[in-house]
């Protein structure tokens, strides 16, 4: 399956260049441009590559460590299940990093401050630290 590097490559380049500044918190979580990536690197999806990601730890007002979520349950200690609008999402514990706010686009929720808890641990037993 072919990806669409050059698409990706336009945007990031437009993302770079842009004024975007989105206020964000620990626990939102926005759709994010998180881009077309290598090998069994989560990609983002539609026109603007994006996908939701939550927002774990902010390091200022431009940078974050967030980990991206799926609508697909997964299973195991890579990941984190949990309800969000009704719906049950997954956090890709293992693909989690760090972005720069102007790949945020618009926020469409928060985690529970209980649930946040609960994946702060597990993805501290992940990273075994």
């Amino acid at each position: 399956m072919s990806k669409q590097f050059k698409e990706w490559n336009q945007l990031k380049e437009q993302l770079h260049n842009s004024d975007n500044e989105q206020y964000f918190k620990e626990r939102d979580i926005f759709w994010a441009s998180i881009g077309i990536n290598i090998g069994y690197e989560q990609d983002g999806k539609g026109e603007i590559f994006s996908r939701p990601v939550l927002i774990v730890k902010k390091y200022g007002k431009n940078i974050f460590f967030g980990i991206p979520l799926s609508t697909k349950i997964k299973e195991g200690s890579f990941f984190y299940s949990f309800e969000l609008n009704g719906q049950t999402s997954s956090a890709l514990l293992v693909q989690a990093r760090i972005y720069d706010s102007k790949r945020l686009e618009n926020k469409i929720g928060k985690i529970s401050t209980e649930e946040f808890k609960k994946l702060k641990m597990k993805l501290g037993e992940l990273l075994n630290v």
